[in-house]
């Protein structure tokens, strides 16, 4: 059952004191139960949990102001606040070490319960780099899987849009503002389709500005939602390694494209994998990885979440082909620059600067095909750096 309107406006008040993070939220709750009990507790037995200086501070005088707006947006269509205590908090979260005591939802909560993939990377991405992201995004959300990812500008945006160019994909927006700000704005329009067909979710007040260390922070929950992390490209140092980190710490499966030696972006990628990352060239290297076959969508709620044990894997043997990398004709649908791919490869094992000079496509536009085809089953990539049609 969700909250009423007073029971939220306890659960606001007691996450909207500053000073009062989210550890000794969940020692007060622990200790106390829910909120309302928290705060009809003595002083004294409130400051044998988290000291006289927090307990102090909760008996000050709530900020109804900020409540009111809260339960305000929460009352809007496609809005909710969901607490630790609901039914339909992500049991995934529960497994990691921090878990908020509030997400703010845009979308339908219910969406956050399916097996989830996350794919992160640079915000300035190479134009390889956002059609990977977008090829990879696609076909994994046409095998049931849910995209995540944290609404930047590069690979974070190109996955998102990856994971909505399939009919039925569903994509989750972890966002390090509050949910009722989109940043950057330039990906407002990204947002509301995202809101439509997946969910933003925000730990963070309502209001809550662009702040540049609540976004190393949201990484947690993009990691912790998942089964495992994709990162496509990264330079070392870069924030999706903190987020690689985090999945490892919480048990969960890490995969990198692995890139140019030259390139910058691919460094972080290439660090992954010499410390222990799956390097993925398909979506069905990442599917193979993860162990046993993927839920249809209509039971993806009943998954079991990232991080508790799993159901018994299926051998490679018994379990069903994946349709979606089956070898098969081009479909009659193919573009023109797809077929002109396939017709310049024949029955040749061609390098890349061969199919560019043969093609007359510029580079970055013949890397977005040939991962389209390989990805369809059209195309393999053999060693060497050449490709051939299947």
């Amino acid at each position: 059952m969700t909250p009423s309107d007073d029971e939220l406006a306890g659960w606001l008040r007691l996450t909207l004191y500053p000073g009062v993070g989210a550890e000794r939220q969940r020692a007060l709750l622990a200790a106390f139960g829910l909120p309302e009990q928290i705060f009809a507790a003595s002083r004294s037995a409130v400051a044998s949990v988290v000291g006289a200086e927090v307990a102090d501070l909760l008996r000050a005088p709530p900020d109804n102001e900020k409540i009111d707006a809260a339960l305000t947006w929460a009352a809007q269509p496609g809005n909710r606040i969901v607490t630790l205590a609901d039914p339909e908090y992500p049991r995934a979260l529960l497994d990691i070490a921090d878990p908020p005591v509030l997400l703010y939802v845009k979308g339908d909560p219910a969406r956050l319960c399916g097996p989830s993939l996350a794919i992160v990377g640079a915000r300035s991405a190479t134009a390889p780099g956002i059609s990977n992201a977008a090829a990879f995004a696609k076909s994994l959300a046409e095998s049931g899987l849910t995209i995540v990812s944290g609404l930047a500008l590069g690979i974070d945006a190109a996955a998102h849009r990856g994971a909505l160019a399939h009919p039925e994909g569903i994509t989750v927006a972890v966002i390090g503002t509050g949910a009722d700000r989109v940043y950057p704005a330039r990906n407002q329009a990204l947002a509301r389709q995202i809101a439509e067909r997946g969910v933003i979710i925000s730990e963070y007040p309502l209001g809550t500005p662009a702040l540049p260390y609540n976004f190393p922070r949201r990484n947690r929950l993009i990691a912790g939602l998942a089964r495992g992390v994709l990162v496509v490209e990264a330079a070392v140092g870069s924030g999706s390694l903190i987020t690689a980190r985090l999945a490892t710490e919480s048990g969960r499966e890490v995969f990198a494209i692995p890139g140019s030696i030259h390139s910058p972006l691919a460094r972080g990628c290439h660090r992954l994998i010499r410390d222990g990352a799956k390097l993925v060239e398909t979506a069905a290297d990442v599917l193979d990885e993860l162990s046993w076959g993927l839920p249809s969508r209509t039971g993806a709620a009943e998954a079991d979440a990232p991080g508790r044990p799993a159901r018994p894997a299926r051998t490679r043997e018994t379990r069903p082909a994946d349709p979606p990398f089956e070898p098969r004709t081009p479909p009659p649908a193919a573009s023109a620059e797809e077929i002109r791919v396939l017709d310049t490869l024949g029955h040749e094992a061609l390098d890349i600067d061969t199919l560019t000079a043969r093609s007359g496509l510029t580079l970055d536009a013949l890397y977005a095909i040939l991962l389209a085809l390989e990805l369809e089953g059209h195309v393999t990539r053999l060693p060497g750096g050449r490709f051939q049609r299947l």
